[in-house]
């Protein structure tokens, strides 16, 4: 089983702070109880092309785009990366509640044959009752899983390649189908720490997705998962989702951690633990719990450190450590079961580099990660060497090519 790497395409801006676009007193309306920060990156098409180019060049396999109100839409946004990158995918999270069954299977399939099939789907079912009544969403927590188990049954059912009925609580569908089901099928990602979230994600998904909470409790949910697949008769693979600070030495990368620690003043951490302590998201509270709001010992596990959380909501922890010591903690993951690293960090275009050129050749060297075609491959050879040799490709002059 070999690791899959994928970044983070920051929709909502991001920069050389933890506090960013994002804002954490009333969803994002107000900012009165945030201290203004210098050098946030607005997530223009240019910066995020920036990122999604490095990405590719540095062989992530695809980069993951939120969904909400504070930030860009991910269907439109990624739709138009496409056009700018070759083999990069793009794990496009949307919610379910928000759109139709029929018309989410018909812009996938759509979006396969426009990217040459590079989309995969992250279905966020929401844990914020604020944010969902945004989008004019008023169920509550356990009904939003009972709503997306039958919109992702609808899905793939639409996806079958023949007119599909369904009548559940939440839909009703007549002779659902796309004109030509997407090929291949998207890759299903879906996350969700609730009782209410495991036997959706057995059910219907291709990849489960936990938030890095330490090695023994994702154990624990791999455990559960794959104990709630087996009686469905299916199997499931997992990921995670985690930011990273890798630096040449273990004392660069903690004392970047610090930096990034001092920029916090304790107004700004209150403010955003009072906003995320509202969530009704079980994942969420599970994030909260690991540091409890404290600067103090936010390294809660080996190299795995808890300072994002203290102001960022969703994804609260960063590995941290030397090249060397952040590919141990991926490898001990994936030990666990773990197949899909969904990797971020700030700011997104730099740390992508730190990571790809650092960490990734060290698990390259352990045999974890499978060969990335050369953007040169099958370019004719030139005067006896292969394209992809240094110094093998054609030396233009004077040409205006």
């Amino acid at each position: 089983m070999s690791v899959h790497l994928h970044w983070f395409l920051p929709t909502g801006g991001d920069g050389r702070t933890l506090v960013d676009r994002h804002a954490y007193t009333d969803g994002g309306i107000r900012r009165d109880r945030i201290t203004p920060v210098s050098g946030v990156r607005a997530p223009d098409i240019e910066y995020l092309a920036q990122i999604a180019k490095a990405a590719e060049q540095l062989g992530f396999e695809a980069v993951l785009t939120p969904t909400g109100t504070w930030c860009e839409d991910a269907w439109l946004t990624t739709a138009a990366l496409t056009q700018v990158t070759e083999r990069l995918k793009f794990l496009v999270a949307f919610r379910p509640g928000v759109i139709s069954p029929v018309l989410a299977a018909q812009m996938a399939a759509t979006y396969q044959r426009i990217s040459r099939g590079r989309l995969l789907l992250n279905v966020v079912t929401g844990g914020d009752s604020t944010e969902q009544k945004r989008f004019g969403d008023h169920l509550d927590h356990d009904r939003r899983y009972a709503r997306t188990d039958e919109f992702l049954q609808v899905v793939r059912g639409v996806w079958g390649g023949a007119p599909f009925d369904f009548h559940g609580e939440h839909y009703q569908v007549e002779g659902g189908l796309t004109a030509l089901p997407p090929e291949p099928l998207p890759e299903i990602f879906f996350g969700g720490s609730s009782a209410a979230a495991g036997p959706v994600a057995a059910r219907n998904v291709d990849v489960y997705l936990t938030w890095g909470e330490p090695p023994e409790q994702v154990k624990q949910k791999v455990d559960w998962i794959r104990g709630l697949a087996e009686r469905e008769g299916r199997t499931v693979r997992f990921g995670i989702r985690l930011h990273t600070i890798s630096r040449d030495s273990s004392k660069e990368a903690w004392a970047t951690a610090g930096r990034l620690l001092d920029d916090l003043d304790p107004e700004t951490v209150a403010a955003a633990q009072q906003a995320l302590g509202k969530s009704e998201s079980v994942g969420q509270q599970r994030m909260l719990a690991l540091h409890g709001g404290s600067r103090d010992k936010l390294e809660i596990s080996p190299n795995l450190w808890a300072g994002v959380g203290l102001v960022r909501g969703g994804a609260g922890t960063a590995l941290v450590g030397s090249h060397a010591e952040v590919a141990d903690r991926i490898e001990e993951y994936h030990a666990l079961g773990i197949e899909h690293f969904v990797l971020s960090g700030y700011p997104h275009l730099e740390e992508a580099y730190w990571f790809g050129e650092g960490v990734r050749p060290e698990l390259a060297a352990r045999g974890l990660l499978a060969a990335v075609p050369s953007p040169l491959e099958g370019v004719p050879a030139v005067n006896g060497r292969p394209a992809s040799a240094p110094g093998g490709a054609p030396f233009l002059v004077a040409g205006g090519r």
